[in-house]
């Protein structure tokens, strides 16, 4: 089963991902990614869709 998340940025608290993961035994999702926000690279972490 597959189940769509955001990951949201750590420094801003911006949701500016949305993707799917396996939902069975799998850890939240921490990711580098750009944040046009802060425009650079930061740490996002898997938020739930709300």
């Amino acid at each position: 089963m597959r189940e769509y998340v955001w990951l949201e940025c750590t420094a801003c608290g911006a949701r500016n991902y949305r993707t799917d993961k396996e939902t069975r035994g799998a850890e939240r999702l921490e990711k580098k990614k750009y944040c046009r926000k802060e425009r650079k690279h930061t740490l996002h972490k898997e938020s739930r869709k709300k």
